[in-house]
């Protein structure tokens, strides 16, 4: 594989960079797009590299790391992003690409599908934290809206420690649940509230993208070949909870990758999955 190459995709009120990593050889496999939300395109080296006979393109979502927007990154949902991945695959010569993604950009890559089909071949979405799908939907709501009110009034150490408490709680989650207060220092978050109120995640975005409203019959009409994704230690939490769940409407059997929700990382972020083990179980699931 070649070095990453980094091209501007710019488009109203955003630049959009992404970056394209080509086949060792050339080949007649569509390009594979590694996409996240709101992870940047930093997140997939790991997994990328494992995937050198492909073309690989990653990309940083508008408001997020490199890509700049002039609204403010945590006001956008699903369907804005899935625009940009229309205008992404076109800028890539329009021909349809194979998917892999991760979280909210699984979330965004099934809006994108549900309007653009002709887009993409196979779409590979691991974990969407489709919390508004899960039968204690109407327990789990509200404290995602808990996290974004105490992003707002705290900052971002206090609704990241928030956050990572919910996600990793594993089962139903209760009436009235409440997260622990946890030192946000302990996950190496700042105590401090340093005034800003944009970031991509602890915005509005975190309630965008866990009660997104799924096209469920533009999905199963759509010629792209849909696989759902979950972690094998991450059963119980939220996302894994919310594959199952979009899995179930679209009549599909959730494939288990290894690891966990992050299970391609590779030591990005602090946070370490298996990618040596998930690389070739995403070969499986796109062949």
């Amino acid at each position: 594989m070649t070095d990453p190459k980094t091209l501007t995709l710019d488009r109203p009120g955003a630049s959009l960079r992404y970056d394209v990593r080509e086949a060792e050889t050339p080949n007649a496999d569509p390009v594979l797009l590694m996409i996240g939300y709101p992870m940047a395109a930093s997140g997939f080296e790991s997994l990328a590299e494992r995937f050198g006979d492909r073309t690989v393109v990653t990309y940083d979502p508008a408001g997020v790391d490199r890509s700049e927007s002039e609204t403010l990154a945590g006001n956008s949902t699903p369907d804005d992003r899935a625009e940009d991945l229309h205008l992404l695959v076109g800028a890539l010569g329009g021909e349809p690409v194979d998917v892999f993604a991760s979280s909210g950009g699984a979330v965004n890559a099934l809006a994108w599908v549900a309007k653009y089909p002709a887009d993409v071949r196979t779409l590979v979405a691991h974990e969407p934290p489709a919390a508004s799908l899960l039968p204690d939907a109407e327990h789990a709501v509200p404290v995602i809206a808990d996290i974004h009110e105490t992003y707002m009034r705290d900052g971002f150490g206090a609704g990241m420690a928030k956050f990572i408490g919910f996600t990793s709680y594993q089962g139903t989650i209760p009436a009235g649940f409440e997260v622990e207060p946890v030192d946000p220092a302990q996950f190496g978050f700042p105590n401090e509230d340093d005034g800003s109120r944009d970031d991509p995640l602890m915005g509005t975005n975190i309630i965008a993208t866990t009660s997104y409203e799924y096209d469920f019959d533009a999905l199963r009409a759509a010629p792209t070949r849909i696989v759902v994704g979950v972690g094998a230690e991450s059963e119980g939490q939220m996302a894994h909870r919310g594959g199952l769940a979009v899995a179930e409407r679209l009549g599909v059997e959730p494939v288990v990758f290894p690891s966990h929700h992050g299970g391609f990382l590779g030591g990005e972020f602090g946070w370490a999955g298996d990618p040596d083990a998930f690389a070739p179980k995403l070969r499986e699931a796109l062949s």
